[in-house]
């Protein structure tokens, strides 16, 4: 048995709330909406992953998501462009990633991140 993929259930009561940050900021596409679920994606290729953590890294907050992009320079502009606060960061971290936290609409802290070659 192989596992294909692993899919972040997050409660909202409002899903469309976050339409704004997943699909304009970070550039998801809306997949389904049935209303009471909307289901953003990416045709990018990945591996599935789940992390345990006890710290988020360098002494944070644990992050409820880790989104990684191609260019997080980009994905730092366009949150700035929104007016959204960057928690934490931007930083290049000592294990390899340039990234930066931010909070989405329903508060949850999101790890923005892009590997170093």
């Amino acid at each position: 048995m192989k596992v294909q993929r692993i899919v972040a259930n997050i409660a909202a009561a409002d899903p469309a709330a976050v339409d704004g940050f997943y699909r304009d900021v970070l550039g998801l596409e809306m997949v389904m909406d049935h209303g009471w679920i909307r289901i953003y994606a990416s045709d990018a290729a990945m591996q599935p992953q789940i992390s345990f953590a006890r710290e988020g890294g360098a002494g944070t907050l644990v992050p409820a998501l880790s989104v990684e992009v191609d260019d997080v320079e980009q994905a730092l502009a366009n949150v700035r462009a929104s007016g959204i606060a960057v928690e934490y960061g931007p930083v290049s971290e000592p294990w390899g990633v340039r990234r930066f936290f931010v909070r989405d609409p329903l508060g949850h802290l999101i790890n923005i991140l892009q590997h170093q070659n």
